[in-house]
This record gives structure tokens, C-alpha cells and sequence, in this order.
């Protein structure tokens, strides 16, 4: 069967949904989109490898030549969820507005798939001196766990790895960390005629977001890293549950945020402050407060600026490497042995919205900048 054209895979991948998320009910498997990257890879010539990390979920590790060094493009092949009536079209169908791929997954970053198998089908016929591995990860939206089962695994994977995450097609060597932490609060229900019936958790988590706004406020007057776009540390509320009836007092609460510390700032330090805050709430409101992580913490991510990678990234894109505010899998890739940058074609603004798209002007030389990067990796002989 003849490789899908790189519109019908972008629109293959698009249908297949993927979403990995902290809510139940949302999370999916990811199976279905390595089943179909390793179809395709695997007519091409990869030796493919599926690594199963929990049930329904699995990375891909495709390779092509063999020997030590090489390159790695790197993806991950989840999305966030999606809201679908705030769509103007059906975010699981590929869909072409002014110039643009519209569908969820095309910049962040399903869509990066078809460009690499698009840029290396050119190339293939050629002596590969180097090995190319296509990496897709699960769960990199939630979790991290795919790329954390990569590094735990230990196996050297490349010599530079580029991630092709939404960078506008500049090349990014810094970022911040990434916590996702969540705190439940349990109290007592009750008829809600008589507060003394019950201990509100609804009205103890209104006060435990007040602690968190107020150390937010703190940490941004105290922290400040001029590299990035964005260089105070954030925190995001993101969701909370709570209640079931406007008639009885809400006797258990849930929230869940996520924190994105600079370079320098310690996670454990920053949790130890928020505990400090949260005991006294639980006195005061007679109710009991948990607080842990949803998932291990993200690391901080650097590449030295006088890295092979980054000087080689700079000169194909004309642009100097620059920081940005999300968090990738870089720093597991790091602890794998490979130079390390993120370099994608979409733009991060309209990542996680409704409408996402991908300029078409972007993919041709997105397609030249990976075709050059394989040239320079794995067509010459290393060190070349």
C-alpha cells in the first residue's frame, strides 16, 4: 500500500483521537497513533519498536541504519482535551481556513509526524552512515510518562535529539520547570439551613486558593529571569470539584494547579511553603487538607548556547535560540546523553484552543530545516 500523501496523514492522525489527561473520564489511549506512525514507518524501511508503558499506552521508536550517534525527532502523540462546541469546525477532522490546517494535534503536535516522514521519504535512498530514530511518546500532556519510561530505560537513543514542539520554527534551548500538585480537602455535609451542621470544604479551599494567589504574588516579586517571555514563575489554577447540591454544605473539595518554577528554584521548597499555609486553614475550618503531586515534577531545561545542536539550529533558521515559558520532554532526552533542542512549526499561542491550526507557509521550510538536519546527522560521518 503506497504512503498516505502528508495531508491525508495529518488528516489520519487528527481522527484518531488521543487525549491524555488527569481526569478520568477524558483519558484515552494512544495506541491507535503509534499503530498507524509505525504502519507507515515501518513501509518505509524503520525497524519499529512499540515500548508498552502502562495499559493503553505506548511510546514508538522507529529506526532507521544502526551504529552509535544519529538523530532523533521527537514528538509526543497525545493532546489536551478539547471543548467542541467552542470550535468553528470538528476539531477531529482536518479541516483547511485562510491558509491554514485546522484540527486538534496539528501544531501541538501530531502534525509533526508527517513533515519528518515527509523530509527523510526524500532522503531514503541515500547510505545512511548514522541511525535516524522518530520517537512518539505518550502522555507527555499529563504524565510525562512516556518520556520518563525512556530515560528510566537508559538506552542511548542519539547523539541530538530535536523535539518539534510549537517554537514558530526558532530553535528554544531553555525552559521552565513543570509541577502539577493537587489538594483535597474533606469536611462534613450537611443541611445547609444549619452551618453547624457541617464543615464546609468549598469555603476552606476558597481560603486554601487565597494562599496560593498570595505565594504566587510572593514568588514573582522575588523571582525574575529576564531569558524568558514570561520571567516571573506562574501558577494556574486550573480545575476544582466540589459539592454536589446547593442545598447541603459541601463536604469534600478538589482543586488541581500547576506551577512553573525558573532555574534555581527548588520544587520541595516551594511545596514545603504551600504545607506551611495549608495546616492552619485546616485548623481553623475543622477540616482535613492532603496536598501532594499529581505526577514527578518536570525539570528546568538548558542546552549549552555553544552546543553542536544549538550552533547548527541557529544557522539553518537564521534565528538565535531563545527560551520559552511551557515545559517538554528535553530534560529526560537530556539524561539520555543527547544535545537537546525544541524546534517546531506551529505557534504555541494557539496550542490547547479551540481552532488549532498550522500555517501552511511554515511547512515547507520546516521540511528543509529537518531535511538538513538528517543530512548533517546521519548521511555524514559523524564528526563531520
Amino acid at each position: 500500500m503506497p504512503l498516505p500523501s502528508i495531508k491525508d496523514q495529518f488528516a489520519a492522525l487528527i481522527a484518531t483521537p488521543s487525549v491524555s489527561c488527569t481526569q478520568p473520564h477524558w483519558d484515552q489511549s494512544n495506541r491507535a497513533v503509534i499503530e498507524l506512525l509505525a504502519a507507515w514507518l515501518g513501509d518505509l524501511g524503520f525497524t519499529c519498536e512499540i515500548q508498552e508503558v502502562s495499559p493503553g499506552k505506548a511510546n514508538l521508536l522507529a529506526t532507521y541504519g544502526s551504529g552509535p550517534g544519529g538523530l532523533v525527532l521527537a514528538g509526543h502523540s497525545d493532546t489536551v482535551p478539547f471543548d467542541a462546541a467552542l470550535w468553528q469546525s470538528d476539531p477531529l477532522r482536518l479541516s483547511e481556513q485562510d491558509d491554514r490546517w485546522v484540527g486538534l494535534g496539528v501544531c501541538d503536535m501530531k502534525g509533526f509526524f508527517p513533515l519528518v516522514i515527509e523530509a527523510v521519504r526524500g532522503l531514503i535512498d541515500q547510505p545512511f552512515k548514522q541511525p535516524l530514530l522518530i520517537l512518539a511518546t505518550c502522555d507527555e500532556e499529563s504524565s510525562m510518562a512516556g518520556a520518563r519510561a525512556l530515560a528510566d530505560a537508559g538506552r542511548p537513543i542519539g547523539r541530538a535529539a530535536v523535539i518539534g514542539e510549537p517554537t514558530g520554527l526558532k530553535p528554544v534551548r531553555l525552559h521552565k520547570g513543570v509541577m502539577m500538585d493537587r489538594i483535597d480537602i474533606l469536611g462534613q455535609s450537611g443541611h445547609s439551613s444549619d452551618p453547624t451542621l457541617g464543615r464546609s470544604a468549598l469555603e476552606a479551599m476558597h481560603d486554601a486558593m487565597g494562599v496560593l494567589r498570595s505565594l504566587r504574588g510572593q514568588w514573582q516579586a522575588e523571582y525574575n529571569n529576564p531569558q524568558f517571555s514570561v520571567p516571573q514563575p506562574t501558577l494556574n489554577l486550573g480545575c476544582i470539584h466540589g459539592g454536589d447540591n446547593p442545598n447541603r454544605i459541601c463536604g469534600q473539595c478538589s482543586l488541581e494547579f500547576d506551577l512553573r518554577p525558573l532555574p534555581g528554584m527548588d520544587p520541595e521548597v516551594l511545596r514545603a511553603a504551600i504545607r506551611s499555609k495549608l495546616q492552619p486553614l485546616a485548623e481553623q475550618h475543622r477540616v482535613q487538607i492532603d496536598y501532594a503531586p499529581l505526577f514527578a515534577e518536570v525539570p528546568p531545561f538548558e542546552q549549552g548556547a555553544d552546543s553542536e545542536l544549538v550552533r547548527l539550529a541557529e544557522k539553518l533558521t537564521g534565528h538565535v535560540a531563545q527560551s520559552v515559558a511551557f515545559g517538554t520532554e528535553a530534560p529526560y532526552f537530556q539524561r539520555l546523553g543527547c544535545e537537546t533542542i525544541v524546534l517546531g512549526p506551529g505557534d504555541i499561542d494557539c496550542a490547547h484552543q479551540p481552532g488549532e491550526f498550522l500555517e501552511l507557509a511554515r511547512i515547507e521550510p520546516m521540511l528543509g530545516i529537518l531535511r538538513q538536519l538528517i543530512q548533517h546527522y546521519c548521511l555524514k560521518s559523524q564528526g563531520a
